[in-house]
């Protein structure tokens, strides 16, 4: 039996009988649910429920079992693109009918366990006592069985632009100053809030992860821990006035979910955030085809160009478009002859698309500051010519990759948005780079309330009407939408390679993310930078990239992408042509994924199979410490002989004093042969495996 009904409780277990859940009822009503892993409690009792505004009779307790529903189920789904080219979803089912005794208001609590862990929401009927309702505060709980090392960030409604910290869950408090700006005291959340997904590791070596699935129409879910009681809390993102969601029955909310393993692959394998979203609602996908990309970006991220084409700040208004009384500062990137260059180098090197960002008119507005910064999004530069472009590019059989900065100005870029992509449509743009940076005016939403989700949302659909893809970067995280709407390619929703332009990440913070922010889809990590110091493009930038070369090819593989930029300057890549193949040969879409090493914050090694093909990719993201991996090349075709290209660091490569550093051999393997390799602090190493 899926379900057993004990007078206490009603009891739930996984397919393979690793995890069981149990639902029960407190003695005043309240909906309460908790779950083990192979005998042991993950999760220990954990209240469910919501708090609705002016309202004294809130969905917190009082309720009763009217009904509860067992079922199964299993199928394979093929993504359009992915890490793998076959899916299975497979689960058991409860869902328990509930109803509140004084008000007869009805909710339904819907759990799926799955095989590597457990899904979760709720559901409100129609109905005649709960039509409109104000939530104040989901309430959703998360009770930890111990003081579990955590990778987390601050919570925050804007941004999720941090390095990780790794801490015990007693000590975030105490660390929170150090992780944000402003202070704690001056934090939204307090002093224990943390953005999902969460990843944690208990003492008795359980990895756990906490995130969400299918975020439609409801604000993003933070977490506040009680750090007494060791217990996570949903908080949920509020609007304007303060809010958290405004719903109307019937209604769904996204899934809360909790994956678990005591092997930390194992949660990197996980395809429940997937499976937790609707099917493809895209009929004809033939355009959706997966983009390995260069661009006029990192030069000016560095500051060795500009975005904006005079420096008469703010004298040039939006909308002129003679320029006659501007001064060109000669610094501008995006100009018809330099991106020709991009489009030359891509056209040789065996790229699909090449990004200009700073085409369009309205920078200056920005950069100066100026009250009314909004752009038209089809209004180029006088230096920038749309045609001429598009008519090269296309004789070179490259796609141009449109960006869109919204400048938080977020109604104005809906109201162009129809003109924005028809005016791609007409010049042969494919994909879109959307940004969001600043405040959202006009009114001060959040990024991650539930009026900008839907927002997002919107700009996508529309997208998927006129066969667009999507990278939208200041986003809200992924919570596995892109399985409905496969055009979303990609999503920034981290601190990407742009800060290594700020300051420097982390150089594990590569060997984290895998952890977080890619357990809800992609990343448009930005990777391949082989020039470390930043000052040899812009004298006044002092920082420094922390990876070494080999490190950089390696995300190809390890930070999972169908969008993968070559972000490096041309030029540096002409040093580096040997390195740079690797760039050149590796996939961007796969048939199949196996994770060969993983420990959150110090390593990931990850091979995968390109669609299509017999050839592999095998890359490794090494943290802080010098360490030696010891892999088998087991998942190769058995009787076949291939040829392995290694990139790796240098005996002496160190990610901060010699990061150029690296070696690369050639060897005949098979299935049976065993490698052995050394990653640098900060270094890793990545490997082309072709069929001879």
């Amino acid at each position: 039996m899926v379900v057993s009904s004990l007078s206490y409780a009603q009891q739930l277990k996984s397919p393979n009988g690793d995890f069981s859940m149990e639902f029960s009822l407190l003695k005043d009503g309240t909906p309460t649910y908790k779950l083990e892993y192979k005998k042991k409690t993950l999760i220990k009792e954990s209240k469910l429920g919501f708090e609705l505004k002016d309202d004294e009779k809130s969905l917190l307790k009082d309720f009763s079992v009217e009904d509860t529903k067992a079922t199964s189920f299993d199928e394979s789904w093929k993504p359009v693109w992915g890490e793998v080219a076959e899916i299975r979803n497979h689960y058991n089912e409860l869902a328990v009918h509930l109803k509140q005794n004084e008000t007869d208001r009805k909710m339904i609590v819907r759990f799926r366990l799955f095989d590597d862990g457990l899904g979760f929401r709720y559901e409100f009927p129609q109905q005649e006592n709960l039509i409109y309702f104000v939530v104040k505060e989901e309430r959703t709980q998360f009770a930890m069985t111990g003081d579990h090392t955590a990778f987390w960030i601050p919570g925050d409604y804007d941004t999720q632009e941090y390095d990780y910290v790794e801490s015990k869950l007693s000590e975030i408090r105490g660390k929170m100053d150090e992780a944000i700006t402003p202070n704690a005291s001056q934090h939204p959340m307090g002093g224990t809030g943390v953005q999902t997904a969460l990843m944690m590791k208990s003492t008795d070596g359980i990895y756990i992860n906490l995130h969400e699935a299918a975020l439609i129409d409801y604000p993003a879910m933070h977490l506040n821990l009680d750090d007494e009681n060791l217990i996570f809390e949903s908080w949920l993102t509020p609007d304007a006035r303060g809010d958290k969601g405004y719903l109307q029955a019937p209604f769904n909310t996204p899934w809360r979910t909790i994956i678990a393993s005591d092997d930390a692959r194992d949660i990197l394998a996980s395809n429940i955030t997937l499976n937790l979203n609707e099917p493809n609602k895209i009929e004809d996908t033939s355009w959706i085809k997966p983009v390995k990309y260069i661009g006029v970006w990192w030069e000016m991220i560095t500051g060795k160009s500009t975005w904006f084409y005079t420096n008469d700040f703010p004298s040039v208004k939006l909308g002129e478009t003679d320029f006659e009384n501007a001064t060109p500062n000669g610094t501008h990137a995006a100009n018809t002859e330099h991106v020709k260059e991009y489009i030359d180098f891509a056209a040789k090197h065996g790229f699909d698309a090449v990004l200009v960002e700073g085409w369009n008119v309205g920078w200056e507005d920005w950069f100066g500051k100026s009250k009314d910064y909004v752009f038209d999004f089809v209004t180029p530069y006088p230096d920038f010519d749309v045609e001429e472009i598009h008519n090269y590019a296309k004789s070179k059989g490259i796609k141009m990759m449109m960006h869109h900065e919204t400048s938080g100005s977020v109604r104005n870029y809906e109201r162009h948005l129809e003109d924005a992509y028809q005016f791609m449509n007409d010049h042969g743009y494919t994909s879109v780079k959307s940004g969001y940076v600043g405040d959202i005016i006009p009114r001060g939403e959040f990024h991650y309330g539930q009026w900008m989700v839907n927002h997002y949302q919107y700009a996508l659909e529309k997208a998927a009407e006129h066969k667009i893809m999507v990278n939208a970067h200041e986003a809200v995280r992924p919570t596995g939408i892109r399985r409905t709407y496969p055009n979303l390619i990609g999503n920034e929703s981290a601190r990407g390679t742009e800060y290594q332009a700020f300051g420097g990440n982390k150089a594990n913070h590569v060997t984290v993310l895998p952890f977080t922010r890619l357990i809800g889809g992609p990343m448009d990590y930005t990777p391949g930078i082989f020039e470390m110091d930043v000052s040899k493009l812009n004298p006044d930038n002092n920082s420094h990239v922390n990876a070494t070369i080999a490190n950089q090819l390696a995300l190809y593989v390890t930070m999972y992408s169908p969008l993968q930029m070559a972000a490096d300057l041309p030029e540096h890549y002409n040093q580096f042509l040997d390195a740079f193949q690797f760039i050149k040969d590796v996939a961007v879409d796969w048939e199949d994924s196996k994770y060969l090493e993983a420990e959150p914050g110090d390593y990931v090694t990850v091979a995968r199979k390109a669609k299509d093909t017999g050839n592999w990719f095998v890359g490794n993201a090494n943290g802080l410490e010098k360490r030696t991996s010891k892999i088998s090349l087991d998942f190769l075709d058995a009787g076949k002989k291939y040829e392995a290209i290694i990139y790796a660091d240098a005996k002496d490569a160190h990610y901060k004093t010699n990061p150029q550093a690296y070696t690369i051999t050639k060897k005949t393997v098979t299935s049976k042969s065993k490698l052995k390799l050394t990653s640098a602090p900060g270094g890793g190493y990545a490997i082309s495996i072709m069929e001879k």
